[in-house]
């Protein structure tokens, strides 16, 4: 087994990488390399926080086996049992391998191309790539000279930094400048930025989480908090829409005032490309190729003007589609929820759906998920469910801010992580120590994680499910894991002891320790910064418990759900109104489609039937008929037919009512081809010089 959880793992957080970049991004649409560096990104950060557990519990193997052999008597010496009974911990617990040990010297070179991979991709690679993505330009030069551009001031920043750093070694007489310590200095530079990060992150995040499922368990709650989304989003989806059509307006303009043989049409072209397909048929309709420009005439716009037009194009076609997607999401839910509220009285156990949903279900989960599993899962198990969740996930959060507060303490142990580590590392139980671990970082990135995907800076930063977010905020979120994972991981290792710098113990440190350099080159980060600064997540928890980030966004004009606002109230009035609008539109569409599906079913086929049966039932001594006969009865039946089938394609259609008190009809397009009304007249004109009866076989015989 040596070696072969590491190789699992690694395939797993793979995977899971993968299917979260599929529920966010869109693989068919946005550009390979964009998928390509956000997805090594999110898998670099996910496989730090699941391989570390692994790296603990291979430390504390190390540190036993090293005991053992300092405590061993020398070669050749008779002090055996001396030696014995003065070391009887080891005697005791002897050393065994755990079946994760992973062999000496793959660790610090696998941490080494994680970190310093996951630093590039943060600190050069991922932010080039953003402004090479939003960029409008329209070759790959012209992309590469904005990004360049737009990343000067970026770069100078951490120059800015590291030259501050460096200065205050320089200056230091006790300090000298080695390739060691400028390198310590990086990583400190980097990590102090990411703990600043972590900490906002983790206040929110340990109050929001349990409050979420506990408010989870409040069917009212869920239902109100529904209705304001609606209403909000509504505004911005109305938003979206008058953004691109005006976005459209002028791509329009610039559409019509340069043509085919113009040097910028090909600009104009990607331009169009961009463009929704109705718009881009309209502009096609309207398109003259065969007119020539005319420079003296007419003024053109410049390629600076249509780089910009493109990348307005480009953000306002993303952000409608986005509104119109999400929009059909929060619909569901709302009628989803209005089900549940309804159904919670319901005398038959039986969970009954207003709306079926429009995709066939699996039939394994149709069997075991049938409308009394439904029922009593969402009615009566659920809301306990999340509230016992929610219960579980406060004691967590309690214990992480206790231990935030409490781990310089090295004597005695107050951090409750390194209580539970160290009670393990006496029984060698390296099961317990692998799973305590785990789920110790787990629900520390949970509570970060999670905020990243939470938080919205306007329409700049989003993270949108159902494939609906942009190649800007993917690569944005990516930055962001790359930032916060290194800092998330010393974090936990000083929580549990295990990093020496914390615990002042002369002890084997873990490889991800030791890829870090002594943190004693810069000391007042070391004992000053990285110690009490995470105290502050206590304030941090008060503000998010009394929601004071909700309350000044709320009075800066910025509407956020508050049960006991006026502005919530009308929001929660104005959206319950937009669900129930969309849910009539739904019940009348519904409705008309089971008509249509109804009459399809009674009339169509026995129309098809009485017509084969009256092409079968044919007497075959009628072949003997003269040849003019033939055809003029095939053309009889021919015309019947096609009667027929008009009639029922008119019936079956969504038309509006007729006014039957008006004097004359409009005529019926499907009559247009051969000249004659819907009604009239009662006979058909033969070719001949014949007329006709109209045919017996009509559409409301059977009525």
């Amino acid at each position: 087994m040596s070696g072969a959880a590491l190789g699992l793992e690694i395939v797993f957080v793979f995977f899971l990488a993968l299917f979260l970049l599929h529920r966010y991004g869109d693989f068919k649409k946005q550009h390979r390399l964009v998928i390509v560096g956000t997805l090594l990104a999110w898998y670099l950060c996910f496989l730090i926080v699941f391989i570390l557990p692994l790296d603990v519990s291979t430390t504390i193997y190390n540190r036993c086996k090293h005991a053992a052999a300092n405590s061993s008597p020398p070669e050749g010496s008779n002090m055996t049992g001396l030696y014995a009974t003065a070391t009887s911990v080891p005697s005791q617990h002897p050393c065994f391998k755990p079946w994760s040990y992973i062999p000496d010297g793959i660790m610090p070179i696998f941490w080494r191309v994680v970190y310093w991979t996951s630093q590039f991709l943060t600190w050069i690679l991922l932010p080039f790539m953003q402004s090479y993505a939003r960029s409008g330009g329209f070759s790959i030069t012209g992309k590469i000279k904005t990004a360049l551009i737009e990343n000067a001031i970026y770069y100078g920043t951490y120059l800015l930094i590291f030259g501050a750093f460096l200065i205050y070694v320089a200056v230091n007489p006790h300090l000298h400048l080695e390739w060691n310590q400028l390198q310590t200095i990086g990583i400190a530079a980097a990590n102090t930025w990411g703990l600043f990060l972590l900490v906002l992150l983790l206040g929110y995040g340990l109050v929001e989480i349990p409050r979420s499922y506990w408010n989870g368990a409040k069917r009212g709650y869920l239902l109100m908090k529904t209705y304001f989304k609606a209403a909000k989003l509504m505004t911005e989806k109305a938003d979206a829409e008058e953004t691109l059509e005006d976005v459209m307006e002028e791509v329009r303009k610039v559409n019509e005032s340069i043509k085919y043989n113009h040097p910028l049409r090909k600009c104009v072209d990607t331009i169009l490309k961009k463009c929704p397909i109705d718009y881009q048929e309209k502009m096609g309709r309207n398109m003259d190729d065969y007119e020539d420009f005319d420079e003296k005439h007419n003024t053109y716009p410049s390629e600076k003007s249509l780089v910009k037009l493109h990348k307005q194009v480009i953000y306002s076609v993303q952000r409608h589609r986005r509104t119109q997607v999400q929009w059909q999401i929060l619909l569901e839910q709302a009628f989803y929820l209005e089900d549940v509220a309804k159904n919670e009285t319901s005398a038959t156990c039986q969970f009954v759906h207003t709306f079926q949903s429009p995709e066939p279900e699996n039939r394994f989960i149709q069997y075991f998920y049938n409308p009394t599993v439904e029922w009593y899962w969402e009615c009566l198990l659920r809301p306990w469910f999340y509230r016992i969740l929610a219960v579980v996930l406060s004691i967590f959060s309690v214990i992480v801010v206790w231990s935030e507060c409490t781990f310089f303490s090295t004597r005695p142990v107050l951090s409750l992580f390194a209580v539970f580590i160290q009670l393990a590392e006496k029984t060698y139980n390296y099961i317990y120590i692998e799973i305590a671990c785990f789920l110790s970082i787990f629900f520390l990135s949970i509570c970060v994680y999670s905020t990243v995907f939470r938080i919205r800076v306007f329409n700049y930063y989003y993270l949108a499910s159902h494939h609906q977010t942009d190649a800007y905020s993917l690569l944005f979120s990516g930055m962001l894991f790359c930032r916060l994972t290194p800092p998330l991981c010393l974090n936990f290792l000083g929580l549990t002891h295990m990093d020496s710098s914390i615990s002042h113990q002369n002890t084997q440190p873990t490889a991800y320790t030791s890829i870090m350099g002594s943190m004693k080159v810069l000391s007042f980060i070391a004992d000053g910064f990285y110690i009490y600064y995470p105290m502050l997540v206590v304030i941090l928890c008060i503000a998010t418990y009394f929601s004071l980030g909700t309350r000044c966004l709320n009075l800066l004009g910025f509407q956020q759900f508050m049960g006991d606002n006026d502005m919530t109230s009308d929001l929660v009035d104005e959206g319950k109104e937009l669900i129930r609008r969309e849910k009539r539109k739904r019940q009348r569409q519904e409705e008309g489609e089971n008509r249509r599906r109804e009459w399809k079913e009674r009339y169509g086929h026995t129309r098809e039937d009485s017509t084969r049966n009256r092409n079968v039932h044919i007497d075959p001594k009628e072949s003997n008929f003269s040849e003019m006969s033939t055809n003029r009865s095939t053309s009889k039946y021919t015309r019947a037919n096609n009667r027929t089938e008009r009639d029922r394609i008119e019936l079956l259609q969504d038309a509006e009512p007729l006014d039957f008190n008006a004097e004359t009809f409009t005529d019926d397009p499907l009559e247009s081809e051969s000249g004659r009304s819907f009604l009239y007249p009662p006979f058909r004109y033969q070719p001949g010089g014949r007329y006709l009866s109209m045919s017996r076989s009509r559409i409301f015989d059977d009525v």
